[in-house]
């Protein structure tokens, strides 16, 4: 019975097929994988969106959504008949076809993301070889979206919040492709399948999870944070900087275009989650081996949703950092630390079993941490400010 809930969806599907002459259940498995994808994701973006709101109205004390449907439910379906029967406005000196096609481009690269995720056990619409490299290459895709965006607009708010944007997410790409090697290092592959099958064992009733190794716990906090900054979250926000840029990129989006964006800045939230619970936090398995009975695909919705309630925390607590804050962290911090990780799994690999290379290898890292956190990221001291005003 456990084993027929796990695979309810592969069962389904393969019954929904086998109406079909055998020529045709391939391309239509695969079409039916993707219908799956459209609208799950979707509509956790939808429900997503009210427990956001939800939740930073209490953490700042106010009520959030409530009008709409009973508990304010209904609020997303109100946003989307607001945004499809707003005016789309295209300022005249916009390139009307680069500024149409930037959200189209960001929300396929998204989706296309979703297509190597393994979901469950047996669940992934592809399983390639490559599927890491696949993923990020279709993220890079977003950061030409985001640009796109701001200079189709003819608008210096949205040029500047675009630039903001590909130089964030150049920089906190590379390291968070950087913290993903890490756990090819181990693994042996870029398969995401194979990644979490690796990770699919239990010892003593406990897992055999990457994020429960000093390398892993390190690469995780690395990935994490690179994370943040990919999807333009709080404190990274600042190419959607409102206080200084109104709305950054998408200042001269409305209607379902703007809406698009907002789609596909939570569709990124899944897809980024998805990675790193497949890389560091096993994926689809489960959390002790006494709860495998448990549907594998749920094991993965809840590591991501849990994943997505700490992007709506951190958004609700921290501030906004400045630009060359944010540089600097990602060139004078991150990026040595992550590079440092690296070499503590090789050293890992090879040490082998035993708990010699548990003391060496977290002794490596919690030093690093407090030799670079004084050395690269002290406090600047500034003088008092000077104001000017023209003559």
């Amino acid at each position: 019975m456990a084993a027929n809930l796990d695979q309810i969806f592969i069962l389904l599907r393969d019954w929904l097929v086998g109406f079909l002459p055998a020529a045709l259940r391939p391309a239509t498995g695969v079409v039916l994988g993707v219908i799956a994808i459209v609208c799950v994701f979707p509509g956790l973006f939808a429900l997503t969106t009210v427990f956001e709101r939800k939740g930073l109205g209490r953490i700042q004390n106010r009520i959030g959504p409530n009008r709409v449907g009973p508990f304010g439910l209904f609020q997303p379906v109100a946003d989307g008949i607001k945004s499809l029967t707003k005016e789309d406005v295209v300022p005249l000196s916009a390139n009307a076809a680069v500024h149409f096609l930037a959200p189209l481009v960001l929300v396929v690269a998204v989706f296309m993301e979703f297509a190597v995720l393994p979901i469950g056990r047996n669940m992934v619409l592809v399983d390639m070889d490559a599927g890491l490299l696949f993923f990020f290459a279709m993220g890079a895709a977003t950061e030409l979206s985001v640009f796109m965006a701001g200079w189709s607009s003819r608008n210096k708010y949205s040029l500047l919040g675009a630039m903001r944007a590909v130089a964030q997410m150049i920089s906190y790409e590379v390291v968070l492709l950087l913290s993903s090697v890490a756990v090819v290092m181990i693994s042996g592959s870029l398969s995401l399948p194979k990644i979490v099958a690796a990770q699919d064992q239990f010892t003593n009733g406990f897992p055999h999870w990457y994020i429960f190794t000093p390398w892993g716990l390190a690469g995780f906090l690395i990935y994490a944070i690179a994370a943040t900054a990919e999807t333009n979250r709080s404190p990274f926000d600042l190419p959607e900087g409102e206080s200084e840029l109104v709305a950054g990129y998408h200042t001269e989006y409305s209607g379902f275009k703007f809406a698009l964006f907002f789609l596909g800045e939570y569709l990124a939230m899944f897809s980024i989650s998805g990675l790193g619970t497949t890389l560091f936090l096993g994926g689809w398995s489960a959390p002790f081996s006494f709860l495998t009975w448990v549907p594998s695909w749920i094991w993965f919705f809840g590591k991501v949703m849990l994943s997505i309630f700490v992007f709506i925390w951190l958004r609700g607590t921290l501030p906004r950092l400045r630009q060359d804050q944010l540089m600097n962290f990602a060139w004078k911090f991150v990026l040595p630390f992550t590079l440092l990780n690296l070499m503590v799994t090789a050293l890992w690999r090879f040490m082998g079993e035993g708990w010699q290379r548990w003391v060496v290898c977290t002794v490596i890292l919690v030093a690093a941490y407090v030799v670079m956190g004084r050395l690269e990221m002290r406090r600047e001291h500034f003088g008092p400010r000077s104001y000017r005003y023209a003559e």
